[in-house]
């Protein structure tokens, strides 16, 4: 029976492995029509790795409409997707480590050139003592005092009705809350886990649609599965492996965790993003632990896939 139980473990990570060889190798591009999950950036902090860091855009009829983090690399794909500035109704940051929010001041520079003529929200989680509110980051950024002084013109109505709108999101007795309500697109968040830095999850409802980020968490404290219960498409971080600990499985939550939560949330479609070193070339792994408890679709992501709900 032992020697059946490994044919049958071997057999198994084969076909998984021939799955994920497959879903690598055709990989979605956005059609142009209804509403459509791109990924930008599916990396984390390493050059390593190849890839973008974190960013995505939801797009709805071919128009990019929100745009959820924007880390090294991300300005890149995002100009590689055909998207526009312009057309954004929302900027949702999940946290401010720099593999989410480093290439933000590329893309307000590039929108210089476009024709925006309206303001454009930023939501994000307030501040500690290690960490700037998302007010305050912004400030940091385009203030009079800050890195990019010379854009402050993008915080101030004298040059043109674009301006930004930065929003720290506090939740006070909430658990979730509702943060944006705009042109058909609804944001609501909730405060996750990712050790001492402060960290929000979202959730995007658009077109009938409801992708949810869960950005970088432990998947500690059962705010996740609340926020998406019943959600359309699940996109995970699967930065550390089954068996991880310490420091980095307080950051962030293995395969076991991501495959509860999808079940607890009842998701239809879980997506593997935040793809590191020491999770590539782990995938048919990976996908045994989560089929354990989710035995819903699951896919990995790479730069400039896109996903239909």
């Amino acid at each position: 029976m032992k020697h059946a139980s490994k044919f049958v473990s071997k057999i198994f990570l084969c076909l998984t492995a021939t799955i994920f060889l497959i879903d690598e190798a055709f990989a979605s591009s956005c059609a142009g029509h209804g509403i459509e999950l791109q990924v930008l950036g599916s990396g984390g902090p390493e050059m390593q790795d190849k890839r973008a860091s974190s960013s995505y855009l939801i797009w709805q009829d071919g128009m990019a409409r929100v745009l959820i983090d924007s880390g090294g690399g991300s300005a890149l794909r995002f100009g590689e997707s055909g998207a526009n500035m312009t057309d954004l109704y929302v900027v949702l940051f999940t946290h401010l480590h720099v593999d989410h929010t480093a290439d933000f001041p590329a893309l307000i520079k590039s929108s210089y050139f476009e024709d925006r003529s309206k303001p454009l929200p930023v939501y994000g989680p307030t501040g500690n003592t290690l960490f700037p509110s998302t007010t305050e980051f912004i400030q940091d950024l385009f203030g009079t005092k800050g890195a990019y002084r010379y854009l402050n013109d993008f915080l101030t109505t004298s040059q043109s009705s674009y301006v930004i709108q930065a929003h720290n999101v506090e939740f006070k007795n909430q658990r979730i809350k509702e943060v944006f309500n705009q042109s058909g697109v609804i944001a609501t968040a909730t405060d996750v886990v990712h050790g001492s830095v402060p960290a929000l999850a979202w959730r995007v409802d658009i077109g009938g649609k409801s992708i949810v980020f869960s950005g970088d968490t432990n998947g500690g404290n059962g705010n996740l599965q609340l926020l998406a219960k019943d959600a359309d498409i699940l996109v995970a971080h699967n930065a550390v492996p089954e068996g991880a600990s310490g420091v980095e499985r307080k950051l962030h939550m293995p395969p076991s965790v991501i495959g509860q939560i999808a079940v607890e949330a009842n998701i239809k479609q879980l997506v593997l993003s935040h793809r590191m070193l020491r999770t590539l070339g782990k995938e048919p792994q990976t996908l045994e632990v989560i089929s354990h408890s989710f035995n819903g679709k699951t896919m990995f992501a790479n730069d400039l896939d896109c996903f239909t709900p």
